[in-house]
């Protein structure tokens, strides 16, 4: 048995070696499908990356707030047989404040995998500076719990994050908005709040987020100007943000959340689901293209293998004449193939290394920046092991035929 099988690895390799221009061939399509694979998921896993860092330096991994309520029939009273229909239900008119946020965020700090708690007050706010007048949102937050769960540091462009803790009318404003105000950090504007209260702000720093949207309407002010701003006391607070340890499942904590505290918890996904369906939606379109580009480099090695039992039909009657089974004649062909599949798989990882290293030094700009795409070993891993599957069976398909061949009838002919 150890002698055919060394025999049968002979063969294989002096069918790999005579046939050099068809090997190339077909190591060439595994090349080109494997690299184009590796890239194409790498690319589309650096989107998915950066797509997620840029929601995460605004948008928490779950948002805990007070939902809004519709009004409801109103019940059946004892003494009649019919209730009060409300024939068209408003929203109810209350303030979306939420009861006790000490006890809520010491609640949710107690919770299991629950890294970061941030209370925040959202204020819609319109900005001043002359004759420029910008609508925002402006958060009121606590500087040092804020920087934990969005890493606000990392966006300063100008100024110092400590300042607004320092100043307490200071505010950080997104890029967007000081470049159509033109200020500058030290400049003063005022803010107007929906309750039509009107404050006087010093910028204490700029931040850079790469939205566009957000760096055009976003600003960080201290929590007790927010509550301020809307005419509220200390404890008033419009949200409290949760991260966690495994974002990828913060709908499971979002849903626990929102039955421990009796409170609506989002979570991001939720949050953004437009970006989400459009991520969806690309990795579909990639995984498509790249699978089919591997499975036409699997075809070409099938063809090539056809045509090779074509070829050689009378030395696969001779091995089977001499006491070569089935299995020996399928191992032949099946060791062709991985041999190719080996030399375009090395090839391959090789030009998509090189594809990977070349485009994550391009600068695209906007709010991209540099080419989202780095070295992924579990791309490169699933490549290698999706690549040799399909070799194996583009050349495990055509070895039964071969397998099959009934030498008596070939000598016949």
């Amino acid at each position: 048995m150890k002698y055919k099988h060394n025999i049968s690895s002979e063969i294989s390799t002096s069918y790999v070696v005579t046939s050099k221009k068809l090997t190339l061939i077909a190591a060439l399509g595994v090349t080109i499908g494997l690299a184009i694979f590796v890239f194409m998921n790498s690319m589309m896993k650096g989107f998915d990356r950066i797509s997620t860092e840029a929601i995460f330096k605004t948008v928490s991994h779950i948002r805990l707030y007070k939902d809004d309520e519709t009004s409801m029939p109103l019940p059946l009273s004892e003494k009649e047989n019919t209730a009060r229909l409300i024939v068209n239900p408003k929203i109810v008119p209350e303030n979306n404040v939420l009861v006790n946020p000490e006890s809520l965020i010491k609640l949710l700090k107690a919770q299991d995998n629950v890294t970061v708690v941030s209370p925040q007050t959202n204020v819609s706010v319109f900005y001043n500076s002359g004759k420029s007048q910008i609508s925002g949102l402006s958060s009121g937050i606590n500087v040092e719990e804020a920087d934990r769960m969005f890493n606000i540091k990392s966006t300063m462009v100008e100024g110092e994050l400590n300042d607004l803790k320092n100043v307490q009318n200071g505010i950080l404003l997104g890029v967007g908005i000081a470049t159509k105000m033109n200020v500058k950090t030290g400049d003063n504007i005022s803010i107007i709040s929906s309750k039509n209260v009107v404050k006087v702000m010093k910028v204490v720093g700029l931040f850079r987020t790469n939205n566009s949207n957000t760096d055009k309407s976003k600003s960080y002010i201290n929590t007790s100007v927010a509550q301020q701003l809307l005419l509220q006391s200390s404890t008033y607070i419009t949200d409290i943000n949760v991260n966690v340890k495994d974002f990828d499942n913060a709908k499971l904590y979002a849903d626990k959340f929102s039955r421990i505290t009796g409170y609506k918890a989002e979570d991001w996904k939720a949050a953004n689901e437009t970006l989400m369906a459009a991520s969806r939606m690309r990795k579909i379109i990639i995984t498509v293209i790249s699978t089919s580009i591997l499975f036409v480099a699997g075809f070409g090695i099938y063809n090539i293998l056809n045509m090779t039992i074509s070829q050689k039909i009378n030395d696969i009657a001779i091995l089977k004449a001499m006491g070569f089974r089935g299995h020996d004649v399928i191992r032949i062909f099946v060791q062709q193939a991985l041999v190719i599949g080996m030399i375009g798989s090395v090839m391959g990882l090789a030009l998509a290394t090189i594809l990977v290293n070349v485009l994550k030094h391009v600068y695209i700009g906007g709010d991209i920046g540099y080419f989202p795409i780095r070295f992924e070993p579990s791309i490169y891993l699933s490549g290698f092991i999706f690549g040799f599957i399909i070799t194996f069976f583009a050349g495990y398909i055509p070895a039964r035929k071969a397998a099959n061949v009934d030498p008596v009838s070939i000598f016949r002919k």
